[in-house]
């Protein structure tokens, strides 16, 4: 047997020892990741309000209210996706619709995530970082949405798969964790004043933060063209004008009649087949109709938590009065001009993903996250639906077209994460590659995932000036903020 030196004995127990509190972090978030939102959010929300100094009664009963409230949006989003499914694969058939990114859906993309060293992590670094900017007044929430962690994970993950290298991957999420926060201070007052009862309450879900820039600046666009932004549109007058018409629940038995028509290739094919295709009206029908009634879970047992939270921070930290509470943007998917625009693009990103030219993925189980689209388009649109619908189009396009162009780097995370763990969720068919609407389509992904792979050290100075840059304008804008407060408060 060859003898070894010290240093070639020594290497291996370092790697071993670091492989295993890998391994470890991993397998404790991954059981802890695998509870679900529903299991995890009643538990946090229990802790953190008998911690606030609720009772622990009141928190508890938030907490599962919170808890129930994912339990409805899993179903209402399952008979979606089930009800969808089948007769949009019949349509992929009869059409011949070949196209190679297999849309693995959501669930893929944070199985992907969480089941790799960043995502073993996530969850400490990330709300590490949260408390040094708390602490620096660089941010003014408090993101406690810690289900939706995964998304950082997963572009963090798949930096680290391309380029090898844990530092780039953990550099990846970190830049996101901070712009996500930033971008969340920024639109905090669009949101609360936009939506009922969201005082104190911002959206720190990067999917729903890479769209702001892009529904500020169309939006604007659009307001030049003349008599568009005296359009009034939105959903109540849709109602009001088009009574049942322009109802989300109408506009859904529509839309479900006119999928389940165009998946049988023949009139008498649809002829026998209308008990089918009117159930899956019916259906979409009931997902409209549901979802705003199950947000009020979320918002019934997060007022009593959000309100304590925001006064026992006013108490015990003076200038702090503004912070905001980071949730899940489900608190809002259930707006009627969501549901309209989303139910409307459903069929319009069909058709675009078909006809654009070098688009090759079909969203199909992704459709499911079209809601998750427009949280923090609506406050700038004022629910104006022919704007939110315009603005979601333009955003389709470029989503097709970033979920293709990372396809290969989500595909091979996705066969190392299957390798190892077999686990079905990032199982990919044969001949294939992956993707996902939902975080693969977001342009703050994209952007961070080209400049640490395309553009490297490069693209990574791009980003930490940028970075920087607007953690200290929203610092300025914090401080500045605080002093208003304090005058006004001084001037009572």
């Amino acid at each position: 047997m060859p003898k070894h030196t010290t240093a070639e004995r020594k290497a291996p127990q370092w790697l071993y020892l670091k492989v295993s509190i890998i391994t470890f972090m991993e397998e404790v978030f991954k059981y802890i990741i695998g509870l679900g939102a529903a299991v995890m959010m009643p538990i946090i929300f229990t802790i953190l309000g008998t911690c606030i100094g609720i009772k622990f009664g009141d928190a508890f009963k938030s907490g599962l209210k919170v808890g129930v409230g994912f339990i409805g949006l899993s179903v209402i989003t399952a008979l979606l996706t089930s009800s969808l499914g089948p007769a949009l694969t019949k349509v992929v058939e009869i059409y011949n619709l070949d196209l190679p990114v297999f849309d693995m859906g959501w669930p893929a993309a944070a199985a992907v995530a969480y089941n790799t060293a960043v995502g073993a992590f996530i969850i400490p670094v990330c709300l590490g970082v949260n408390l040094i900017m708390l602490l620096t007044k660089t941010t003014q929430t408090v993101n406690i949405d810690l289900w939706n962690y995964w998304h950082f994970a997963f572009i963090g993950a798949v930096v680290y798969f391309v380029s090898g290298s844990i530092a780039w991957g953990f550099f990846a999420a970190i830049i996101c964790y901070i712009i996500t926060l930033v971008l969340a201070d920024i639109t905090a007052k669009k949101f609360q004043s936009f939506y009922e009862n969201m005082e104190g309450i911002s959206i720190p879900q990067p999917f729903c933060q890479g769209f702001a820039p892009f529904a500020w600046i169309i939006n604007k666009g659009l307001d030049k063209i003349p008599g568009m932004n005296k359009l009034e549109i939105d959903a109540e007058g849709l109602k009001r004008k088009f009574g049942i018409m322009g109802e989300p629940l109408f506009l859904g038995v529509v839309v479900g009649i006119a999928i389940g028509c165009l998946s049988y290739s023949s009139w008498n094919e649809i002829v026998d087949n209308i008990p089918a295709i009117l159930g899956l009206g019916i259906k979409m029908g009931a997902v409209m109709e549901l979802i705003p009634r199950i947000t009020v879970l979320f918002i019934e047992g997060l007022k009593p938590i959000s309100d304590a939270t925001r006064a026992l921070i006013a108490r015990k930290f003076k200038g702090a009065e503004g912070l905001s509470i980071g949730m899940s943007p489900a608190l809002v998917i259930g707006h009627p001009t969501t549901l309209v625009v989303s139910l409307l693009l459903i069929p319009v990103t069909l058709a675009l993903a078909v006809f654009l030219p070098g688009n090759e993925f079909l969203p199909l189980a992704s459709l499911a996250g079209m809601f998750y689209v427009f949280p923090l388009i609506l406050p700038f649109t004022k629910g104006n639906v022919l704007k939110t619908f315009i603005i979601g189009l333009i955003i389709m396009v470029g989503s097709l077209y970033m979920v293709t162009n990372i396809a290969p780097a989500f595909t091979e995370a996705a066969r190392d994460v299957y390798a190892q763990t077999g686990d079905a969720a990032v199982r990919i068919p044969e001949g294939f590659s992956a993707g996902s609407l939902d975080f693969a389509g977001s342009p703050l992904g994209w952007v961070i995932y080209q400049c640490c792979h395309s553009l490297k050290w490069i693209g990574a100075g791009i980003l930490v000036i940028c970075t920087m840059g607007m953690v200290v304008w929203n610092r300025m804008n914090i401080i500045r903020s605080q002093k208003m407060m304090d005058q006004a408060q001084s001037m009572k």
